[in-house]
């Protein structure tokens, strides 16, 4: 039987009009399931502090506004909300172009006030003196020829050929593992410290804390907060690895690659993931107190670096965490921050985030996404890297590649930049 062009095109149309009503009609099912589980998780009230005993850690520089806004005032009231006999507050800034200082040593004296144990390092050293002085034995990268740099994406800058520079992660790790001392200190004390909280300079309230300490019930290595400096595109991308290890696949919700982190972070349940840092995150304690290998902050080492190669100190202190293979590391997202107020209301509205809308091209956004690079291997650039210097390095080796990506992030007198 031969069926004519005209009734072929006319069923043709028939079946494509069919098609198109079932996705409709699927998609409207899929937003209004999204929508309700979402609702029910956000509505979930916060558990209390309790008495567990919470270390505050952070570092700084030229951040005064959000510090003087509602950086200082949010970590005085969580400080007391917590209860000064089980928090501790160990901040760290360094050369600041603004008057940084002034802000958080406002917040030493209001702590002081208190009666609440902290540690506020106000240092005097300024990225000038970092990248002037002598070249030390690791830490530092040479530069293979002159010619011209993106500095924080907006400005320029040259260095000379065969010009050593010390490297912005293992000077960022540093200073973490310093802010990091007290923790020993008290512990000489007698004081020991269930989780610790490390908070960027975000806007954020006690009750953001609380609901981070308390995903799962408090059973994780590492639990992080979701950060957004434009909202809705979300920020921390160099940190951030789904379950899969995968970098986001999108800035905008729901983000992931990898399904076993997308179908949960779809129904708002917390999210399995490889690292995380996102504004703010909190630890078990326990690897940090470990007599042997204890739990640090690191940078690759010098030779990958030297083959255009970097990875997160945020993303790197997860791969090496023990507890993160038996716990897990999770982004609870139903914990937004903000590195501005407007940020931080826009996700935090007193609504269902995200809205309808967003769910709706967020979800299919995704999944076009994931169709078009489903053969795709987004690692392979990091990959041969790796390869290439293992083979003349043999001594050298990341197990945990996740957190590689292909740059090289330098120290520069006015901050830092990609070279």
């Amino acid at each position: 039987m031969i069926i004519r062009p005209r009734v072929q095109r006319l069923l043709l149309s028939r079946l494509l009009k069919i098609l198109l009503v079932l996705t409709l009609a699927w998609t409207a099912y899929e937003v209004w399931s999204i929508r309700h589980a979402l609702a029910e998780q956000a509505s979930k009230e916060p558990p209390p502090f309790g008495k567990q005993r919470i270390f505050i850690a952070s570092i700084h520089w030229t951040d005064e506004r959000i510090l003087r806004e509602y950086w200082v005032p949010a970590v005085l009231q969580l400080a007391q909300d917590i209860g000064r006999e089980n928090v501790f507050v160990s901040v760290y800034e360094s050369g600041s172009f603004d008057d940084t200082k002034g802000a958080l040593q406002e917040l030493e004296d209001h702590l002081a006030r208190m009666g609440i144990d902290h540690k506020v390092v106000l240092d005097d050293t300024t990225h000038l003196n970092e990248v002037s002085r002598e070249r030390a034995e690791v830490g530092w990268v040479q530069m293979p020829s002159t010619k011209t740099y993106r500095q924080n994406w907006t400005d320029w800058f040259s260095l000379q050929k065969d010009e050593w520079v010390p490297r912005r992660i293992p000077y960022l790790a540093r200073l973490r593992n310093q802010v990091m001392e007290p923790l020993y200190e008290q512990q000489q004390l007698g004081n020991v410290y269930d989780k610790i909280l490390w908070l960027n300079d975000v806007v954020f309230d006690t009750e953001d804390v609380q609901r981070l300490l308390g995903t799962r019930d408090g059973h994780y290595a590492a639990a992080c907060a979701l950060d957004f400096k434009r909202a809705p595109a979300f920020y921390d991308t160099f940190a951030l690895r789904d379950a899969a290890g995968y970098a986001p696949l999108t800035d905008t919700w729901p983000f992931f690659r990898s399904a076993e982190s997308r179908n949960a972070i779809v129904y708002g349940r917390p999210v399995p993931v490889a690292s995380c840092w996102n504004g703010m995150v909190v630890f078990d304690a326990k690897p940090f107190y470990r007599i042997v290998d204890r739990l640090a902050f690191r940078g690759i080492s010098d030779t990958l670096a030297a083959s255009h190669l970097e990875g997160s100190e945020c993303c790197l202190i997860h791969a090496d965490n023990p507890l993160s293979h038996e716990k897990g590391v999770w982004v609870n997202p139903n914990v937004r921050v903000g590195y501005n107020g407007t940020a931080y209301h826009a996700v935090n509205d007193g609504h269902v985030w995200p809205s309808s809308y967003a769910i709706m091209t967020g979800v299919w956004q995704n999944r076009i996404t994931r169709w078009l690079r489903v053969f795709s291997t987004p690692d392979r650039i990091v990959e041969g890297k790796l390869r290439a210097a293992e083979q003349w390095a043999p001594d050298t080796t990341e197990p945990d590649k996740f957190c590689l990506i292909d740059e090289m992030q330098i120290l520069l007198w006015n901050g830092w930049g990609h070279a």
